[in-house]
């Protein structure tokens, strides 16, 4: 049985969302292995909800926002690009690799490349191998209750 990771994938509604959007709309196919969360803003996703998803048995976190400069909200997308290196550090720290968390931009009209992350991300992910906490929350909700 070869491993499929499952990535947890927080996309901006005014832009990454339109561009994943854009892509089903033109056909255009990527992995399955993504759930698409959508946000109104990157800079709305907080670092915990990241560590959660972690935490949670998802084998990585893919952030997508605006391009610098285009935040329908101004500075949301900095305030992401800010929080991202502190959050691998966290990950580095806990001794995951920092590759599970990654930030990328994406607009509206980048749907072709949107499929491309995608496809370039579940292949890096597959090669890194099973989040190593996803074995403990199994065991953790299997275990018999005593």
């Amino acid at each position: 049985m070869s491993f499929e990771p499952r990535i947890v994938a927080f996309l901006c509604n005014w832009c990454s969302y339109t561009g994943a959007d854009l892509a089903g709309t033109a056909r255009l196919r990527y992995p399955p292995n993504v759930l698409i969360v959508r946000v109104m803003c990157s800079g709305r996703v907080n670092p915990l909800l990241v560590m959660s998803a972690l935490k949670k048995g998802a084998d990585a976190v893919l952030i997508c926002g605006c391009h610098p400069g285009d935040c329908h909200y101004s500075t949301g997308n900095w305030q992401t690009e800010k929080r991202i290196p502190l959050l691998r550090k966290a990950l580095e720290s806990m001794g995951m690799d920092p590759r599970r968390v990654r930030l990328e931009w994406v607009s509206a009209s980048e749907g072709a490349r949107f499929v491309e992350l995608i496809k370039e991300y579940v292949a890096e992910i597959t090669q890194l191998g099973p989040n190593p906490l996803r074995g403990a929350e199994h065991a953790r909700t299997s275990a018999p209750a005593l």
